[in-house]
């Protein structure tokens, strides 16, 4: 998913913020470590820690912390009555590390931009160091199979196999913390690792109501969208301002040529079935993450019979493919069939299907 670090490295030369992180969690809460939020004075920017009461708190510390510009390690206990309606009552409790100089790390946030435009995946070092008295003091690293931060060899040879095993799992919320000292120097510091994946690739063959409709949606739900077209009215960013991408080409052409992998979602929306049919095939047998296509149960069929009888697949290929496109929700409208595509995307996002 699209990563707020990335509003950090655009825009922290501009405006003033604050960045807080949930470092920790035990018991019921309403974010997990790794949940992070952007504020400025003007209010919430980007993110989330959980809302209601601990994020209210949260942004009323990062006000004064814009203007003191000093960092803290905060804790809330979230074991409260019912009774007590101004509380949280999650019933856990959950520590933030509120950043009130991200700006000082923009050449880690900056490499890491770089890194997930290349789609190079990588783990954001935040190493914190407290002394009684004395200011949170917080350094940022970026690390990649293009950069290794310059911290102490000692550090990295620790968390350099974490790292790696963080990278190959592929878990967006595989947030860690390690405490590490150096021989003979104290207090030591607690390094968090947080891996931060390139966002997921939805493309969208078709650039009408219902393609429109979907960008808007995928792109609330952090996926990097291309929209592809042979119309040049539709394909535009005039129509579709939520694209990340915009392909004016033949679709089937554009389809074969587009770089697709296991973490593409294909769904196939244009205005006919010749284009739908152009669009489908070079999916067939592409190893990707969601393949959708639109249509009714009767055109869908009559299209599973063409592409088995000319071999364009097989029975087991044409069983991955989603269609008709969509969780049944009883949609009528252009954005209900947006909505049914999004939630299934999002279903397979998670694993639940």
């Amino acid at each position: 998913m699209k990563n707020i670090y990335l509003k950090i490295a655009d825009e922290a030369h501009k405006n003033q913020m604050v960045l807080a992180t949930v470092t920790r969690t035990e018991g019921s809460t309403p974010q997990k470590p790794g949940s992070s939020a952007i504020f400025s004075e003007k209010g919430l920017l980007s993110g989330t820690i959980g809302g209601g009461v601990v994020e209210g708190r949260v942004h009323s510390f990062s006000l004064e912390a814009l203007k003191s510009g000093r960092s803290a390690h905060l804790k809330f206990d979230l074991f409260n009555d019912i009774s007590k309606k101004e509380e949280a009552i999650c019933g856990g409790t959950i520590t933030v590390l509120v950043d009130a100089k991200p700006s000082d790390s923009i050449t880690a946030f900056r490499q890491l931009k770089e890194s997930i435009e290349q789609r190079i995946p990588g783990v954001l070092i935040t190493m914190v160091t407290e002394r009684d008295s004395s200011p949170v003091l917080i350094s940022r690293y970026w690390m990649s199979s293009i950069v290794i931060p310059d911290i102490p060899k000692e550090y990295l040879d620790k968390i350099s196999p974490v790292i790696t095993e963080q990278i190959n799992k592929g878990n967006q919320s595989d947030f860690r913390e390690m405490t590490l000292s150096l021989p003979g120097k104290d207090p030591g510091s607690v390094i968090f690792l947080e891996p931060v994946f390139p966002p997921e690739r939805l493309v969208i063959a078709g650039a009408g109501h219902i393609g429109r409709s979907l960008a808007h949606i995928g792109n609330l739900l952090g996926f990097e969208v291309t929209v592809i077209d042979d119309r040049p009215e539709y394909a535009s960013a005039d129509n579709i301002p939520d694209a990340d991408h915009i392909i004016v080409n033949d679709i089937g052409k554009a389809m074969k040529e587009l770089k697709k992998g296991d973490d593409t979602y294909v769904v196939i929306v244009t205005r006919g079935h010749k284009d739908d049919a152009e669009a489908l095939k070079p999916c067939i047998g592409a190893s990707l993450a969601y393949t959708g296509m639109i249509g009714s149960k009767r055109k869908v069929a009559s299209m599973k019979q063409e592409f088995i009888e000319k071999s364009l697949a097989t029975k087991e290929e044409w069983e991955k493919i989603y269609a008709p496109v969509g969780l049944d929700i009883g949609s009528q409208t252009v954005e209900e069939i947006a909505v049914s595509i999004a939630a299934q995307l999002v279903q397979v996002r998670n694993g639940k299907k």
